[in-house]
């Protein structure tokens, strides 16, 4: 080749390679959040087990990247999305108020699986652990306040989460959702667990005296539930709550609180038991006018409720 041409295509790669340097470093720079960009809605990513995973963030106005800030995973139930369940459950408000960071992880198809031999290979109590890292990696969260809480498929992940991920998670709290029957002879979590379960009397998705044992899928019912955790934290005590009723007498709907207490490493168990109720947030937004008149009159915040509890509980 002509020495001259080869100098000529030499100089142009040369050229086009610094001009692909200067564009990355000023992508790189735009990218690096500022700590105006770093509060109010977000949306993150981040790779595990060779997926792309979403996730959506509500951080408060009052977080300061140089003071720890609580951590609230919210799960949400089949076809659901991170936003969607943001928008029932109204954590972003109370993050707000309370001075928290709410993250709202997207399962895969809409989707929670609880172990990896599934035929999608996804274990995802294995990404919740590498979510809760990569957030520490972008916020600063404090590590003894981090919380899981979920709706319906999301609270039997958020089970899952409490055999599983102990050391993480401090406290949870699952709606509407049950311990799976196949993971109860497996589950020894080698802490006290604090657990928060709402649950409907009358809830037609998740049984609240529980499933056949042996149909796929099947779910301990909830006294057995409450019971499983009371006897693992060995919990001495119980205590109830007077019924808080609807105000309306014609609903029939009525909130029968129990709390054990008196257990292991100061957890505790707490059940609300929505008597009448079904398979709802209660007190949470929905776009069934019917279902929004209800929770008004029931005069009960299921996400009130859990942050109260979480704040009780920290890791050691």
């Amino acid at each position: 080749m002509n020495p001259r041409i080869l100098r000529q295509i030499l100089v142009f790669v040369f050229s086009m390679t610094l001009i692909t340097a200067y564009h990355s470093i000023q992508a790189q720079e735009r990218s690096i959040p500022t700590e105006e960009t770093l509060v109010g809605d977000n949306y993150g990513q981040l790779s595990d087990q060779a997926r792309l995973r979403t996730y959506y963030i509500y951080t408060p106005k009052s977080y300061n990247p140089d003071r720890p800030m609580p951590l609230v995973l919210v799960f949400h139930g089949d076809d659901g999305t991170g936003r969607s369940i943001s928008d029932v459950s109204r954590f972003n408000d109370l993050a707000e108020q309370e001075g928290f960071i709410a993250v709202y992880p997207d399962g895969i198809d809409h989707r929670w699986t609880l172990r990896g031999n599934s035929q999608k290979k996804v274990d995802d109590v294995s990404f919740v652990a590498a979510l809760i890292n990569h957030l520490q990696e972008i916020r600063n969260i404090d590590s003894h306040r981090i919380y899981a809480t979920g709706f319906s498929k999301g609270a039997i992940l958020t089970q899952a989460l409490a055999c599983k991920l102990p050391n993480k998670i401090a406290a949870f709290a699952s709606v509407a959702g049950s311990l799976p029957v196949r993971l109860k002879p497996s589950c020894q979590p080698e802490t006290p667990i604090s657990m928060l379960m709402i649950n409907g009397t009358n809830d037609q998705a998740v049984h609240y005296q529980g499933d056949n044992k042996n149909q796929r899928g099947a779910l301990v019912s909830i006294p057995e539930t409450v019971n499983f955790w009371r006897s693992h934290n060995q919990c001495t005590s119980e205590t109830q709550r007077p019924e808080q009723e609807s105000s309306n007498q014609s609903d029939r709907l009525k909130v029968k609180t129990s709390r054990y207490s008196g257990c292991n490493g100061d957890s505790e168990v707490l059940l609300a038991d929505v008597v009448g109720g079904g398979h709802f947030w209660p007190g949470g937004a929905s776009s069934d006018e019917s279902l929004n008149k209800l929770n008004a009159k029931l005069g009960f915040n299921a996400s009130q409720e859990i942050w109260n509890f979480f704040q009780s509980h920290t890791l050691p």
